[in-house]
């Protein structure tokens, strides 16, 4: 066993048997690649990952390419998820040289950290002519190669967006910023772009926003297009719920089978928001599934959110989730068999690979006759079970901080929407605060109940205090607002970069080759975007106005990103359209009528807060000197804690509006 045998990583300990001698992301690493006077193979992937496990089995697992590897070179193996700081840095140096960028990522680098050749997988043969290559450059052109290193580190040194050009969050620019995602959207399939296609959480809860404010149908309908197309697609699992991470084509009917934590806890929202604002039953099918996915099959024996589940099955990409139209009938009989190949979109030649078809919804159930809507459920039961018998894809058990935050978000917002899994919200929250936060400053990670050494980056203060002031607004609890101000007072003093923006590392946090400060919102929220949300919001529960300047000053910094390239920037135009409403604040003073709290929460602006409890709850400021009047259910609607007179009804509350 090499060094990897102590990590908490699921996906450092699948290579802890490897025959080379990897060890974990640490400083004695680097000094031992001094001490030996050879350069440093940084490996870094995730665990569900397809082709790193691939390049493992092809390369790591070989005795003959670890040799090569340990005689050269020491070799540090990275999991991105936990160490999101080092894949930035290194993923940003890899796209400088190369034009592209993914995982596995393969990067040689100077024992400084400084790389000095980048790239992704590499096959077998490949990969050891590269090895001798590297080592014969290493030892006859060491002058070039350290030259090289140097260059690499000032170019990407260089590319971070930090002093660069700003823009105030208007009108026109988030007018400009829809209208852009609406030009690119596919009016065919849903969604941007073409193959591989993303699910585009971000793009659709920023649409969903730019919808409330300005009511343009057109919006609306990217919105749902793409929600419809995606939930009929074989990227969503029509059997159990959930998204898969991408789709290998333009369709939305082969997905790269590895169901990820933030994308789900991100669908889960948008679809939840698509159904408060349309009633669409698809939308609260899929809402409604997609969040027992993630509490059935992502919730780990010690509290909070698994990472992932894996592409593959034994080694065999879609093996729990294909079907033929012979499985069907072994399963269902020959009257149901044939009926589910029909409406699945079974077919004898197969979508996916073997004859294998990967299932889709061909025909409608949401509207469909109540018979029809009965017979689908029932053949979903029988497959589901029969689907269980099958082998299961690993899971990647690590709770991450971030994504975690963004699945509470979420399912306190779904919660206050329909009375299910409050409970699940704040338990998933409690995790977060008693166990990721030690001494007052995030974990990124923890694992089996026990906090990882990764600290936490921007993301993870963003998301993290987020939900926080999510699960506050759910519960009338003053605690998580209180937890929520302790996160960002950390943020605003270790994060900041001093001219409005942030760094995506502390001030006090381990020295890469760079420090890291990615604007960009990718399969995830950026970290500039995440704080961004929790400030908004924080700012409006509380009313403290220095939370919400740092909040604008922030976005300033995006604002041409928001502009000009919309689909890399949804969270933080997400965000904006919430800044430019107000966001409006929303407090219902309680008595035993709900009816003003389910209207309230129906209708609410763009990004508004909302807090519901007895008047002058300690720790919620927005119920402070918010009596009943006539003894009834009463709501205040603020902005910037100035309050139109109180509603009563209905009718009064919609006024405010």
């Amino acid at each position: 066993m090499n060094r990897l045998g102590a990590v908490t990583s699921p996906y450092l300990l699948q290579h802890a048997e490897n025959p080379v001698d990897w060890w974990p992301w640490c400083p004695e690493a680097f000094e031992e690649a001094r001490r030996r006077d050879v350069p440093v193979l940084v490996s870094v992937g995730y665990s569900s990952c397809h082709w790193c496990h691939v390049m493992a089995h092809e390369s790591f697992e070989d005795d003959g390419v670890a040799k090569v590897i340990n005689d050269g070179f020491v070799a540090i193996k990275v999991d991105r998820e936990e160490r999101p700081d080092v894949d930035a840095v290194y993923m940003t140096a890899t796209q400088a040289m190369t034009g592209q960028g993914g995982w596995p990522m393969t990067v040689f680098a100077t024992p400084e950290g400084e790389p000095f050749f980048c790239g992704t997988y590499f096959p077998k043969a490949n990969f050891v002519r590269l090895l001798e290559s590297v080592g014969t450059a290493w030892r006859d052109q060491r002058e070039q190669v350290l030259k090289q290193g140097a260059a690499v580190v000032e170019a990407i040194g260089g590319a971070q967006l930090v002093g660069g050009p700003t823009a105030p969050i208007s009108v026109e620019l988030l007018d400009q910023a829809v209208e852009r995602l609406v030009m690119d959207h596919d009016t065919v399939r849903g969604g941007f772009g073409g193959a591989p296609k993303f699910p585009p959480h971000m793009n659709m809860l920023f649409l969903l926003r730019g919808y409330q404010r300005t009511g343009d149908e057109r919006t609306l309908e990217v919105v749902r297009h793409t929600a419809e197309q995606m939930a009929r697609g074989g990227i969503y699992d029509q059997l159990g719920g959930g998204f898969a991470r991408y789709a290998v084509d333009a369709t939305w009917t082969v997905p790269h089978f590895e169901k990820m934590l933030y994308d789900n806890a991100l669908l889960l929202r948008a679809y939840t928001q698509l159904w408060r604002l349309t009633d669409d039953k698809l939308a609260r099918r899929v809402a409604d599934e997609t969040a027992a996915f993630l509490l059935r099959d992502l919730a780990t024996t010690h509290g909070g959110l698994a990472s992932a589940l894996d592409a593959d099955t034994d080694g065999v990409e879609g093996l729990t989730y294909a079907w033929t139209p012979a499985q069907l009938t072994e399963a269902l009989g020959d009257a149901d068999g044939a009926w589910a190949a029909d409406l699945f979109g079974v077919t004898a030649g197969g979508t996916f690979e073997h004859g294998q078809s990967v299932l889709v919804l061909a025909r409608d159930v949401d509207d469909a006759d109540p018979a029809v809507v009965e017979r689908w459920r029932a053949v979903r039961r029988v497959l589901l079970a029969k689907r269980g018998e099958r082998p299961q894809p690993a899971r990647d058990d690590k709770v991450v901080a971030s994504w975690n935050g963004l699945a509470i978000t979420a399912l306190a917002e779904y919660a206050q929407l329909t009375g299910d899994h409050t409970d699940a919200a704040v338990a998933l929250a409690e995790v977060l605060a008693e166990r990721h936060v030690v001494d007052g400053r995030l974990r990124r990670a923890s694992r089996d109940g026990v906090a990882g050494a990764p600290v936490g980056v921007l993301d993870d203060y963003g998301c993290v205090a987020e939900a926080f002031c999510a699960v506050h607004q759910l519960t009338g609890d003053g605690v998580w607002l209180t937890r929520a101000r302790a996160l960002l007072d950390v943020a605003l003093e270790h994060f900041g970069t001093g001219e409005g923006g942030f760094y995506d590392t502390a001030d006090d946090a381990e020295r890469l080759v760079t420090r890291p400060a990615d604007p960009t919102d990718n399969a995830t929220p950026s970290g500039l975007s995440a704080i961004c949300a929790a400030l908004v919001a924080y700012a409006a529960l509380s009313g403290e106005e220095r939370y919400r300047a740092a909040a604008d000053a922030a976005l300033e910094t995006v604002g041409p990103l928001i502009g000009g390239h919309p689909r890399f920037a949804g969270y933080a135009a997400m965000v904006a359209e919430a800044a430019l409403s107000g966001p409006y604040e929303i407090a219902i003073a309680l008595s035993e009528d709900a009816e003003l709290l389910a209207a309230a929460l129906k209708h609410a602006p763009p990004g508004a807060v909302l807090v519901a409890g007895e008047p002058d709850r300690p720790g919620v400021p927005l119920l402070a000197d918010r009596p009943l009047r006539g003894g009834v259910t009463t709501a205040y609607v603020c902005r910037g804690f100035v309050c139109d007179s109180p509603a009563t009804t209905v009718e009064e509350l919609l006024t405010r509006f």
